[in-house]
């Protein structure tokens, strides 16, 4: 059923992008980065100075040429014409950079590392504009469409945030465990032993509905109203910890990669239409409280979460790998889900038409 796309790396592959070209980036371990054509075959390959790990990489929303690439504490712009010496190097982040997202103006790149910091460069000054920060590692960080100055981000401190760049706190901000907590479950007990770190994030091309996969094997669906956000939904979606999510590019269909080593497609369509947005009221809180959860949000929480709302995977791919990473690329006319795990190939799966 996969197709195996093997010859780019012999490392294990951590990360993948895919650009409006329809052109294929992957980083590995030890500064391994390759280009790949529609039909998987490898066009181009350089190894990054000090060959450390390459963790993140995404092409320019708006010059589908330019590559940024996180290795290391280093972020380096790259020309994929010439796959050569970097054109430029940003040496920004203090620890190891986890993720890379860039906003659609190509105005602004956001790196988040494992110190908790996110920095936030202008790309046109070439200079921080904006350092934020989690508690612990951030693992992901994305901006929201046509919105270029808002991101979100999720961290091991089981935080997920709503940034404004215009201001350097956090607009509003959910503790999952203490959400959990409030839903005084049965299975709330095992969040001590399986907490909700939170690893990936990903925004629907809608921008205001945004997913959050967690260590508990949870989705966690969100929606953004004015200067806070509610959680919608949530599912248990994997039977290990969710390593990644991903919206496809139009709607609401959702990838997710997990530990257990399956992937999923679920279509979200009926369930974030379902809860109408709430209409404003005056709040106990008017901004992020950065450690807490709102009753409010927690009971939400519980009944969003019951009987999964009907909630099914479309699809189940049983990938047999831990994933570490998912991309959604347009090849011969038809879709495929990009899938890097812990081996030296990338598999790409069919996926079905909406």
């Amino acid at each position: 059923m996969a197709a195996k796309w093997s010859g780019g790396h012999s490392s294990s592959v951590l990360c993948l992008t895919v650009s409006t070209e329809g052109l294929v980036a992957s980083g590995a371990e030890r500064g391994e980065l390759a280009l790949w054509d529609g039909a998987g075959s490898p066009v181009a390959q350089l190894r990054l100075p000090q060959a450390e790990d390459v963790t993140s990489v995404v092409f320019s929303a708006r010059r589908p040429s330019t590559l940024y690439t996180a290795h290391g504490e280093t972020i380096s712009v790259l020309d994929v014409r010439s796959l050569q010496e970097p054109l430029q190097r940003f040496h920004v982040n203090e620890e190891e950079i986890n993720c890379l997202a860039v906003n659609d103006t190509d105005s602004l790149l956001a790196a988040a590392d494992d110190s908790g910091a996110i920095k936030v460069v202008d790309l046109e000054s070439k200079k921080v504009s904006r350092s934020l920060r989690h508690s612990n590692i951030c693992s992901s960080v994305a901006f929201r469409p046509q919105r270029p100055q808002s991101l979100v981000s999720c961290g091991l401190d089981m935080q997920v945030m709503l940034w404004n760049l215009q201001k350097v706190r956090p607009l509003w901000s959910t503790n999952l465990q203490e959400c959990e907590m409030e839903e005084e479950s049965p299975q709330s007990a095992g969040q001590f032993f399986n907490p909700p770190l939170a690893h990936s994030l990903s925004v629907a091309s809608c921008g205001n509905i945004f997913s959050c996969g967690a260590q508990d094997g949870k989705v966690r669906i969100f929606r953004v109203t004015g200067a806070r956000f509610e959680h919608e939904l949530e599912f248990q979606a994997h039977s290990l910890g969710v390593s990644q999510v991903l919206f496809m590019p139009e709607g609401y269909w959702l990838l997710s990669g997990g530990n257990d080593g399956k992937v999923l497609l679920w279509d979200l369509s009926s369930n974030v239409g379902k809860q109408q947005k709430s209409p404003a009221k005056s709040l106990h809180r008017k901004k992020a409280q950065a450690a807490a959860c709102s009753r409010k949000d927690g009971k939400l929480n519980k009944a969003a979460s019951n009987e999964h709302h009907g909630v099914v995977p479309k699809l189940s791919i049983e990938h047999g790998e831990k994933v570490n990473w998912l991309s959604c690329a347009e090849i011969k006319g038809s879709r495929r889900v990009l899938v890097a795990d812990q081996s030296s190939s990338v598999s790409a799966y069919p996926l079905p038409e909406p």
